[in-house]
């Protein structure tokens, strides 16, 4: 494994340079489609940064609701299969809230300047 430099480094560095460096260059349907590509390294850099910390936290929600263990895929499919057996529904304590949390987990990964992401920020700080 490469110490440095990091995934999270190189993906930012090559947005960086296309938005700085390239985009300037380009017009017409070429700086759309750099554009595509910028907004998709930025999301896997954002991606990078958050997923560890994010899994972990969802893990743990998942493992206090359905009081068993897994990973967040099998937790997830789990979870899944109660709601469609009737099993667990928002009246179960602690899914609303573990709902939520993983939303906004999605939401800064996914679609961080989102204004009602932003908006939920500013009320759940």
């Amino acid at each position: 494994m490469q110490d440095e430099p990091t995934p999270i480094e190189l993906t930012k560095a090559v947005a960086d340079f296309l938005r700085n460096d390239i985009t300037p260059l380009i017009s017409g349907h070429q700086a759309f489609k750099l554009r595509v590509a910028i907004n998709i390294l930025d999301l896997v850099t954002r991606q990078l940064t958050r997923e560890e910390g994010s899994d972990a936290n969802e893990v743990e929600r998942l493992r206090a609701l359905l009081g068993e263990d897994g990973s967040v895929m099998e937790l997830n499919r789990a979870l899944a299969e109660r709601i469609a057996k009737g099993e667990v529904d928002l009246a179960t304590p602690g899914l609303a809230e573990h709902l939520w949390a993983t939303t906004m987990d999605k939401l800064a990964v996914d679609q961080p300047n989102y204004a009602s992401y932003k908006r939920e920020l500013g009320r759940n700080p």
